[in-house]
């Protein structure tokens, strides 16, 4: 039987989907502010101590994990109220990513690529499995990874070649061969964290950046 989808997981990947302007950022940050990339990649180190530091903060004071539950309590799941929330996750795995775009012009396409994918593709299956999921697969559903290999098929073989530049920083036209195949490492990896024992590793720490390294190196 399909999850409830609540008013609070849609806003919750209504903001995941905000999340987009990070790969936008490290694509053309450079281009539209005239600072080199590694700026931008800075600016993503920066931003992910402040997440660090507000986690912190709000897990290590009662006052401040009140004030802050007041106004995001909401989008936060249960588990988030002792560890990391997913935002930090995102913007530590952006800031990686960031690093992996210093390499080449194409590796900025990869990364631009890889986490726009997988933030899209995350909430894309979440929203499926929880309206639809009937096969269960660990905590996912196997509908919902469908629907991220679906969606993120469309958006890479009709959206990603329009985009401004892509196609020049990638070197040349997007097989679908390489559409495919990156897709189909967004969806498995969405639906198969990596786990060391008991403990499982946030997907969106080192997914966008195992996504983005399998686009430059797949044929």
């Amino acid at each position: 039987m399909a999850s409830e989808l609540t008013k609070e997981e849609i806003n919750r990947k209504l903001l995941h989907v905000l999340a987009v302007i990070l790969p936008l950022s490290i694509f053309y940050g450079p281009d539209l502010t005239g600072q080199p990339k590694v700026f931008v990649s800075w600016i993503f180190a920066v931003l992910f101590l402040l997440f660090l530091s507000i986690d912190w903060m709000r897990l290590k004071s009662v006052s401040f994990h009140s004030l802050f539950s007041r106004y995001f309590g909401g989008m936060m799941r249960e588990v988030e109220s002792r560890q990391l929330t997913g935002a930090t996750y995102v913007v530590g795995g952006s800031s990686i990513c960031s690093v992996i775009a210093l390499h080449s012009h194409k590796s900025e396409a990869a990364v631009f690529l890889g986490l726009t994918l997988f933030i899209l593709g995350d909430a894309v299956a979440a929203l499926v499995g929880k309206s639809f999921g009937r096969i269960r697969i660990g905590q996912k559903t196997l509908e919902g990874s469908l629907g991220c290999f679906f969606f993120c098929v469309l958006l890479a073989w009709i959206v990603f070649p329009q985009l401004p530049q892509f196609l020049v920083a990638w070197g040349g036209s997007f097989s679908m061969f390489q559409i495919l195949m990156v897709c189909a490492a967004v969806s498995l990896l969405e639906l198969f964290p990596i786990r060391f024992g008991k403990v499982v590793l946030n997907d969106n720490l080192y997914v966008p950046a195992v996504v983005s390294l399998a686009a430059l190196i797949i044929p």
